[in-house]
C-alpha cells in the first residue's frame, strides 16, 4: 500500500539507480555494463530487472553492441541465481510499451524471475498478496558479493 498511495519521486528508477550513491538502497546488485537490480515488488524471490546503463526505450534501436552486452549480462544473471538460489525453472522476458505491460516503458528491461515448483499459491487470488519467503534485503546481501566479478569484467 506504500507504494501504491504514497508519492511517486520522479525520474527513470533505473537512471536513478545507476546514478545512486548508496547501491544497496536501490537493490542495485551491477552497474557495470549493465545494471542489474532487485525488483521492489517481486513476483517471487530474487526478481531480477537488467537494464542498459543508457536511457533507451525503443529495443529495435538499440545498437547491436549494446544489445550484446545486454544480453550478456542478462545470461550471467540467470546463471548466477541458477548457482546461487538453485530454482527448478526461471521466467525471462521483457515487456515492451505500457500496453505491452511494462511498469516503466521508458527504460527498457528485462525481468529474470526464479521459480520453484508449487511456488505459487492461493494467496494472490484470494488476498492480492504476494508471499516472499526472504526479505528484500536479505536476498541483496546474500546475492551482491556474487555480482561483483561481473562489475570488473
Amino acid at each position: 500500500m506504500a507504494y501504491v498511495t504514497g508519492s511517486k519521486q520522479p525520474g527513470c528508477i533505473f537512471c536513478l539507480a545507476t546514478a545512486a550513491a548508496d547501491r544497496r538502497e536501490r537493490l542495485v546488485l551491477a552497474h557495470r555494463p549493465a545494471l542489474v537490480m532487485l525488483n521492489k515488488f517481486p513476483y517471487a524471490n530474487a526478481h531480477l530487472l537488467v537494464a542498459p546503463l543508457r536511457h533507451a526505450a525503443d529495443l529495435a534501436t538499440l545498437p547491436r553492441d549494446e544489445f550484446q552486452t545486454l544480453v550478456g549480462v542478462l545470461q550471467q544473471a540467470a546463471a548466477i541465481l541458477a548457482d546461487a538460489l538453485h530454482p527448478d525453472g526461471m521466467n525471462i522476458g521483457m515487456n515492451l510499451g505500457v500496453a505491452g505491460g511494462a511498469g516503466v516503458a521508458d527504460h527498457l528491461h528485462w525481468h529474470i524471475v526464479p521459480r520453484w515448483s508449487g511456488d505459487t499459491n492461493f494467496m494472490p487470488m484470494l488476498a492480492e498478496v504476494r508471499v516472499i519467503p526472504e526479505h528484500l534485503e536479505a536476498t541483496y546481501d546474500r546475492l551482491r558479493p556474487l555480482f561483483a566479478p561481473l562489475e570488473s569484467g
